[in-house]
């Protein structure tokens, strides 16, 4: 369930979105109001879960990580024992930035990112060790055209 948030909170995710290290002077003067209210609204959208956790964005490519493979899986097994399983070793490999179970013809689709093709090798043997998979279908992104963690949030002017 969506939680109610006026202009002001929106405001205030913006500036949390765009640059999670502002500081809460830096927050309050960007939106038009003063810290203390900025604060509690912060808290406030905290523990209603709106805010999951602060974080930083590191560049993949500075650290050594220059290949992006989008990962197509179609299983045959749809057990619960299966999926346990197969959650288990995805959360295990932090080279999967993400996981989808998806509707259609693909059951699953991860974000994996690798040094280089012997790195996804590497992940994709250890994969299949451990989940039986029906088909895999490795896709090498070429070009990062746009990523963004950030929502599209309406804010009122």
């Amino acid at each position: 369930m969506a939680v109610r948030l006026d202009d002001l909170d929106r405001k205030i995710l913006v500036q949390l979105q765009e640059d999670g290290g502002l500081s809460l002077d830096d927050i309050a003067r960007n939106v038009g109001s003063s810290k203390t209210p900025v604060w509690n609204r912060i808290r406030k959208m905290r523990e209603a879960g709106v805010i999951r956790h602060q974080t930083f964005i590191l560049d993949p490519e500075a650290l050594g990580f220059e290949a992006c493979f989008f990962v197509l899986i179609r299983t045959s097994e749809h057990d619960a024992g299966w999926q346990a399983q197969f959650l288990k070793a995805l959360k295990e490999r932090p080279e999967v930035q993400e996981a989808h179970r998806l509707a259609g013809d693909i059951d699953y689709i991860l974000k994996v990112r690798v040094a280089n093709a012997r790195a996804y090798d590497a992940f994709y043997q250890a994969l299949i060790s451990e989940v039986k998979v029906h088909n895999v279908t490795a896709l090498l992104s070429m070009e990062e055209i746009k990523s963004t963690t950030m929502l599209p949030l309406q804010v009122n002017p």
